[in-house]
C-alpha cells in the first residue's frame, strides 16, 4: 500500500469528514445498538401517547429505584426521585456530588406525536353508520391517514372523579377504526385539489360501526349501540365525551425495515426516539457530578403551551426545589445549568434531496445530530447555541467515542420547524438540540436507524453522567 501524500494527511488533518458509522464502528457496538433498539421498540408500543409515555416511564423509573419527589425533604447524591406532571408530563432525576446550585445537566424529550383526536362532541350517525368527528393535532398531512387503521386511545374522566382508561385496537383481536377515502374512479373533482387539501381537516371523519340498535321505533339505531356497548364497557353516556382525552392514532406495531434489520418503523418517533435514550440514560445514571434531570414533556407539537407544556414554569419549579432542598437558589442554579434539547432532525431522503442542503443535512447511520439552532428562515423562533457551548459539546461526543453528525431542517427558504430548546434557553440556560434523523417525520409511520437510536442514548448518559 502506497504512503500517503502530504495532501492527503493534510486534508485528514484539516478537512471535517463525517463517515457511515456502520462503517467505522465496531461489531460489538452495532450488536449493542441492535439489542437496545429491541427495548425501544417495546416502548413505542407501550407508549403511543402522552398519558401512557409518562405512565411506562414511571414503571421503568421505579423497577429502577426511583421514587416520588417528597417537596421538603433532603436527598443526597445518588438519590433518584421522578415528578408526574398532571399524567401527562414527567422529570425524573439523579442527586449529583455536587450543589444544585452548582447547575444541573438536563436532557429534555417530548412525548406527544401528531395524531388525530376526537372533539368534545365527536358521535354521530350518517346513512346509517356511525362515525367520529375529529380534529387533528400538531403539523399532518391529513390525507397520509385516510384507509389505514387506527386504534383509539385515552381516557373518559367522569363526574363521580373516576378515570376510565380507554385502548382499543392494538391487540389482533380487538376491532380497528378506518377514515375512508373516496375511490378513484369517482375521484376526479377530488384529484383537482391541492395536495393539502385533497383530504380536508372537516373530511377526518373516522368509521366505527354500522350494527343498529333492533328497534324499529326509534332513529339513529347505529349511534345508540355504540353508545350501548361503550356504557356497558366504561359506564359513560354521550355527554362524557366533553371531559374525555381521545386520540386516535395507527393501530401498527414498531417493527424492523429492511432486509439487514438496520431500520426501525414505527408511529410516534417524533420525539420518542429521543425520550427513549434521554429515560434509558437516567435510569443508568449512579451517582453523577452534577445533577442529573431528564423532562419528558407533553404539547410540544402544538407549541409547548398549557400547564403540561415546557413553555409553562414547570422545568424552573423543579430546579428550584431541588435547589431549596439544599437551602440554595433556584435561580442561581438555572444560570449555571445545561440542556440537551433531544428533538429530532429530517433525515435526508433518497427521493427528496431538492428541499435539503446537502452540506448541512442529516443521514441516517451517521450519528445523532447536533443542531445548533431550528426556526423557520431567518432563525425564527429559535434558540441559536453559542459557540463555546457547542464547542463543548463537540468535545463530549468526541471523547466518548460517540458517532455524530450536524444538520439543518431544510432549506433556509423552505420553512423550518421549532423544539423546545428556546423555552429552557429563556430560563437563562445553554441549550443546544441534539436528537435522531427521522424519514418521513410526523408521517403515521416513520423510520429511523437503529445506530443513530443507540448513539443517541450514549450522547445521554455522556452528558449525564
Amino acid at each position: 500500500m502506497s504512503e500517503k501524500s502530504k495532501t492527503e494527511l493534510l486534508k485528514e488533518q484539516l478537512f471535517s469528514t463525517n463517515k457511515n458509522g456502520r462503517l467505522v464502528c465496531s461489531d460489538e457496538t452495532l450488536l449493542a445498538a441492535d439489542n437496545y433498539c429491541d427495548g425501544y421498540k417495546k416502548f413505542l408500543d407501550l407508549a403511543k401517547t402522552e398519558r401512557e409515555a409518562v405512565k411506562t416511564a414511571v414503571d421503568m423509573a421505579e423497577k429502577a429505584g426511583f421514587v416520588p419527589f417528597e417537596f421538603g425533604k433532603k436527598y443526597k447524591a445518588g438519590d433518584k426521585i421522578y415528578m408526574n406532571n398532571r399524567g401527562k408530563t414527567i422529570a425524573l432525576a439523579v442527586i449529583g456530588k455536587e450543589p444544585v446550585e452548582n447547575g444541573v445537566n438536563i436532557s429534555a424529550a417530548h412525548i406527544d406525536s401528531p395524531r388525530l383526536d376526537l372533539k368534545p362532541n365527536p358521535l354521530y350517525e350518517e346513512i346509517e353508520l356511525a362515525m367520529f368527528k375529529t380534529h387533528y393535532y400538531g403539523g399532518i398531512k391529513k390525507y397520509q391517514w385516510t384507509a389505514i387503521p387506527l386504534a383509539l386511545h385515552g381516557v373518559f374522566a367522569l363526574k363521580d372523579g373516576s378515570v376510565k382508561e380507554v385502548c382499543i385496537g392494538e391487540e389482533d383481536n380487538e376491532p380497528k377504526f378506518v377514515i375512508n377515502d373516496l375511490l378513484p374512479h369517482l375521484a376526479q373533482e377530488q384529484s383537482k385539489r391541492t395536495l393539502n387539501e385533497g383530504i380536508k381537516g372537516e373530511e377526518l371523519n373516522v368509521l366505527i360501526g354500522s350494527h343498529p340498535f333492533r328497534d324499529d321505533k326509534a332513529s339513529e339505531l347505529v349511534k345508540l349501540n355504540i353508545l350501548k356497548l361503550l356504557n356497558e364497557k366504561y359506564g359513560i353516556t354521550e355527554a362524557d365525551f366533553l371531559s374525555a382525552e381521545l386520540e386516535l392514532v395507527p393501530a401498527v406495531k414498531a417493527c424492523d425495515i429492511g432486509f439487514d434489520r438496520s431500520m426501525i418503523g414505527a408511529y410516534g418517533q417524533d420525539d420518542r426516539v429521543c425520550a427513549y435514550p434521554a429515560l434509558t440514560a437516567i435510569l443508568d445514571i449512579e451517582k453523577p457530578e452534577k445533577t442529573a434531570v431528564v423532562v419528558l414533556a407533553d404539547k410540544e407539537e402544538v407549541g409547548s403551551q398549557g400547564n403540561t407544556g415546557l413553555e409553562s414554569d414547570f422545568l424552573r419549579f423543579i430546579i428550584r426545589d431541588l435547589a431549596i432542598m439544599q437551602d440554595g437558589d433556584g435561580t442561581i442554579a438555572l444560570r449555571n445549568s445545561k440542556c440537551l434539547s433531544a428533538d429530532v432532525n429530517a433525515g435526508m431522503d433518497p427521493t427528496f434531496q431538492d428541499v435539503m442542503e446537502r452540506r448541512n443535512a442529516s443521514f441516517l447511520n451517521y450519528g445523532v445530530v447536533v443542531t445548533k439552532y431550528t426556526g423557520a428562515r431567518g432563525k425564527s423562533s429559535t434558540s441559536d447555541a453559542s459557540a463555546e457551548y457547542v464547542a463543548s459539546i463537540r468535545n463530549m461526543l468526541d471523547n466518548a467515542d460517540i458517532v455524530w453528525q450536524t444538520g439543518e431542517l431544510g432549506k433556509v427558504d423552505l420553512g423550518g420547524g421549532g423544539t423546545v430548546a428556546m423555552f429552557i434557553a429563556n430560563l437563562g440556560v445553554d441549550v443546544v438540540d441534539l436528537g435522531v434523523p427521522v424519514l418521513s417525520m410526523h408521517a403515521p409511520f416513520e423510520t429511523t436507524a437503529k445506530l443513530d437510536v443507540y448513539m443517541c442514548y450514549k450522547a445521554m448518559y455522556e452528558f449525564m453522567k
